[in-house]
Parts: structure tokens; C-alpha cells; sequence
């Protein structure tokens, strides 16, 4: 099945509710900038790359609302004028705010801040335009940022198809599918690839605690799919390796710093050092859009804290001591030591360092 994590209908965002799959499939509708970041905070949809779609369709949308319901007339006459200087001021007003709540929704997704910031400059270009042209400028870059990533992953998995040999068994961690972007994955859509390029792959899924990313995500897709997937417990890895029987890593990233330091869900770092004990080669697939050149390394990556009650249990269910001290980092840093390869849409970047990341971005002409 084709899974659209997100999508544009009839005047709306909608986004598939990842919090109850895969009991359940059910998209949610999203009308504003307030409700999109709330959708984000609460994971209804994650996965950097689909948090910088859904964050672009969020200012497109406060663009639309304000546009609506801003009263700015294009008629003349100095009172009109006057009601349309105010308008405007709101409309601005209301924009920054669209922006500032979108921005605080999740801190360690760079997609998220890399997406505002090209919203914001979309803006910026035809701000003298009436709020009803920049509503429908800044839609037409949300539908682009959408199929663009879409376009991004389906090359990654090219390249990434490639490291695979006909009959591997890998292993990913957490979900970095097509319900993590915007359509195809950059981890599972290495998978993906390697499987319509005619490869026979396996894939085993850590469960991916405490959110279960792994268990209730990846599985639903690979099954959909139909390519063989074996759910495991997040602290089975190391057995599995241990006994020949996983040939390569592959997972996805949520900020990889200048220096090829890579921040994924926690947990990934424990996969990595035992990857690298038992030489097997860890893969991290991540669009240029995830490599934030302005983070020199993993240790200033911002790393998100949240509620102790994912940890007490799941959902209504808990079984943590009450009174117990819990932690919850969603993040974990793998340094670039530990990473053989960065899967790109530019290509495969072997031993990242800041030098070789600093080529690539050359090559891309981004900066």
C-alpha cells in the first residue's frame, strides 16, 4: 500500500495519527500553525523529515486563516488604507506567532527549523504582496517541500540499495519509514529500494522503548509490504549480532552535526558500539536537509526530554514503581567514529568528517 503520512485535502493538513497504529488507522485535520505544532509535540507525526513537511503546511495554513479573517481590503480611500495598514500589522502579528509555536514544538529535528527558515524567506520575498497572494506563494512551497522529500528519499535509496548485498539482513532502529517523511523513508527506503531493485532483504526492527517506534511502525510497514521483518526487544540486538545474524545496520537521523555526529532515537548509540565490536557496517540515511553544518558536534546537539510517563508504561497501562525517578531523553548521539557510511541524496559519504561534509554541501550547491 502506498502510505501517505500526510497530505493536502479539501483546504486542510491531514496527517495519519502514528500514535495509535497499528490498532488503529485514522488520519486527524489540521487547520492552523497552533494545531499542526501541537500534532508535532505529540507525536502524532514524527520522523525529521515529515516534522519539516507538516511544520511548512503549518505556516502555509496561519497564512491562509489570517488572510481570511484579516479584513484587509484592496480598495481605496484614506480610512481603508488606514484599516489596511492595521491589517497588515496583524496579519505580520500573527504570522511570527505561526512561526514561534511551530519552532518550539520539538528541539533536536533540525527538518523542522531547516523548513521554517525556507517558509520564512518564501514570505520575506513577497511580503509586499496582499495576504491572500502570500497565503497561496507559501502553500505552493509547502506542496514542494512535500514532494521534493519524497524525491530525496527515493534517491538516498538508490544509493543506499546498493551497500546491500542480494539476501542481507538488517537491522534498523526505531522508524525511519515512509511514516517518518513525507512518502518512501530514508532508512526503510533504502530498504524499499533494494527490494524493487530485486534484492531478497530481511529486516529486524528493535521494539524501540518507550515509544515503541519500532514495534508498531516499522513492523505495519515492512508487513504492508510484504518484506520479511523480525520484531525484536531493543536489548536483543547484541545477541543477534553475536550469532551472524545481522549483516548491516541502517537507521535514519534527526541531526547529524558538522562533524558527521549523528543524533537518532535513544538507543542508537548502543546499536552503533555493537555494530562496531562485531564489524558490522552501520549505515545512517539522512537527506542534506538533516546535516546541520551551524553544530560543530554531537555534544551540542539539543537533546529533547520527555514526559516520564512514555517510560512509566505505555499508554493506560503502567508498570514503574510510584515514586520511582525516571529519565526520558528521546535522543541519543552516535559519534561519526562509529558511522561507516551517510547515506545522502548526493551519494554515500564514507567515514563522515567536517571536511567531507563540507564537500558535499559544496557539490550541492547549498552553500
Amino acid at each position: 500500500m502506498k502510505i501517505e503520512t500526510l497530505r493536502w485535502f479539501n483546504g486542510r493538513l491531514e496527517m495519519i495519527d502514528q500514535r495509535v497504529l497499528p490498532a488503529a488507522f485514522e488520519y486527524l485535520s489540521y487547520y492552523t500553525a497552533a494545531s499542526v505544532a501541537e500534532g508535532i509535540r505529540s507525536m502524532v507525526v514524527r520522523g525529521a523529515p515529515a516534522i519539516g513537511v507538516a511544520a511548512a503546511y503549518g505556516v502555509a495554513l496561519e497564512a491562509i486563516r489570517l488572510a481570511r479573517h484579516g479584513g484587509i481590503s484592496d480598495s481605496g480611500g484614506l480610512d481603508v488604507r488606514l484599516r489596511e495598514n492595521d491589517g497588515r500589522a496583524d496579519f505580520n502579528t500573527g504570522m511570527e506567532e505561526g512561526f514561534r509555536v511551530l519552532a518550539a514544538s520539538r528541539p533536536t529535528a533540525v527538518n523542522l527549523f531547516w523548513a521554517l527558515q525556507r517558509m520564512r524567506r518564501v514570505w520575506e520575498s513577497v511580503a509586499a504582496q496582499s495576504p491572500e497572494t502570500i497565503a497561496e506563494r507559501l502553500l505552493a512551497e509547502a506542496h514542494e517541500i512535500h514532494a521534493e522529500d519524497i524525491r530525496i528519499n527515493q534517491a538516498m535509496g538508490a544509493f543506499g540499495a546498493e551497500l546491500l548485498p542480494d539476501g542481507a539482513r538488517v537491522l534498523t532502529h526505531c522508524n525511519a519509514g515512509a511514516l517518518a517523511t513525507a512518502g518512501w523513508g530514508t532508512a526503510l527506503g533504502v530498504f524499499r529500494s533494494a527490494v524493487a531493485a530485486g534484492k531478497k532483504i530481511s529486516v529486524i526492527a528493535d521494539e524501540t522503548r518507550p515509544f515503541l517506534q519500532g514495534a508498531r511502525l516499522t513492523a505495519w510497514e515492512m508487513v504492508q509490504e510484504n518484506i520479511p521483518v523480525t520484531l525484536i526487544t531493543d536489548n536483543m540486538a547484541g545477541y543477534m549480532m553475536a550469532h551472524g545474524a545481522v549483516d548491516a545496520v541502517v537507521v535514519g537521523t534527526d541531526r547529524v552535526a558538522a562533524n558527521g555526529d549523528v543524533a537518532n532515537k535513544i538507543g542508537t548509540y548502543m546499536v552503533a558500539v555493537l555494530a562496531r565490536r562485531h564489524n558490522i557496517p552501520f549505515y545512517v540515511a539522512c537527506p542534506l536537509s538533516t546535516i546541520d553544518l551551524n553544530i560543530a558536534s554531537g555534544k551540542d546537539i539539543p537533546i529533547e526530554e520527555r514526559s516520564v510517563d512514555e517510560v512509566k508504561g505505555f499508554r493506560d497501562t503502567h508498570w514503574a514503581a510510584e515514586g520511582v525517578q525516571i529519565r526520558n531523553p528521546s535522543f541519543d548521539v552516535t559519534p561519526a567514529e562509529l558511522v561507516t557510511g551517510l547515506i545522502t541524496e548526493r551519494g554515500v559519504v564514507l567515514s563522515p568528517d567536517a571536511a567531507k561534509l563540507r564537500a558535499l554541501f559544496s557539490q550541492a550547491g547549498s552553500c
